[in-house]
């Protein structure tokens, strides 16, 4: 098995320990949409799984008849053969969180998708959570069901849940990017002590690596209703791979917010020899 402590080089060879970084936010925002590409040439068979489950889930929807019309869209959106291929694809989407996260860390497309110990083991214990956490989203009981409300207070309480869960993901963030590097010290008790003092970052960091695609797979999603199969065909086969990127600027942006506060507060995010 590889070894976990190794800081050696990072991506674009400015690991340096995690130590003395002067990189401007802009600059590790460049950095992890390359480090995107670079990966998608590298290992395209890893990069590849998140589009074709997003692709799959497309063609569940065509099936369905959900690109007709918008009418249809509407109707269907809640479809149960849809959230099935949706679930799947939200459990795609977390994978990168183990083979991405490694590639920022040692631009090494070996070591990126390699089940070293204990990095792997740690890894699962994150996704377990993460899946269990989307299938609640998905297919169980809403918030405002929970707690007794209805209407507009129910809606209210789910929006503010959300918020709490954003905001405690920022916080986390280090927790889950040390885990599948290795680092089973910083848990997320660890993980808030080390995102101190750089929350608003994150949180630049989270939207630089959501939004620009996010507005593209809407875009291409919604656009491809109501067209002939010959235009909504390739529109969701370029989206497919939008959202393959879209994977691995999520994992990045957390990788970049999280190398950056390790920095800031002098912490080794990999775990010494």
């Amino acid at each position: 098995m590889g070894d976990e402590s190794t800081p050696a080089v990072g991506y674009g060879g400015r690991w340096q320990g995690l130590r003395n970084g002067d990189e401007t936010m802009w600059q590790d925002i460049r950095e992890f949409y390359a480090a995107s590409w670079k990966f998608a040439l590298a290992v395209p068979i890893l990069f590849l799984i998140p589009p074709l489950f997003e692709f799959a889930q497309h063609v569940a929807e065509i099936h369905i008849g959900m690109y007709a019309n918008r009418a249809a869209a509407k109707a269907l959106a809640n479809n149960d053969v849809r959230l099935g291929f949706g679930f799947a694809k939200t459990v795609a989407l977390i994978l990168p969180g183990y083979w991405f996260t490694r590639f920022m860390a040692w631009d090494d497309a070996r070591k990126a998708g390699r089940p070293d110990r204990p990095a792997f083991a740690l890894w699962l214990i994150l996704f377990a959570a993460q899946a269990a956490l989307q299938a609640f989203t998905l297919f169980g009981p809403s918030i405002g069901a929970l707690i007794g409300l209805a209407g507009q207070p129910a809606q209210v309480a789910s929006a503010a849940l959300a918020l709490v869960a954003g905001i405690a993901g920022m916080w986390l963030t280090a927790w889950g990017v040390a885990w599948p590097l290795g680092n089973a010290a910083c848990g997320p008790i660890q993980s808030v002590k080390v995102m101190a003092g750089s929350f608003w970052r994150t949180m630049g960091y989270t939207l630089a690596g959501v939004l620009p695609l996010m507005v593209v797979h809407y875009a291409l999603g919604l656009g491809a209703i109501g067209l002939p199969a010959w235009a909504y065909w390739p529109m969701l086969a370029i989206d497919a791979v939008a959202v393959g990127f879209l994977a691995c600027a999520m994992a990045g942006s957390a990788f970049v917010a999280a190398r950056h506060a390790a920095r800031r507060n002098d912490y080794p995010l990999i775990p010494p020899r």
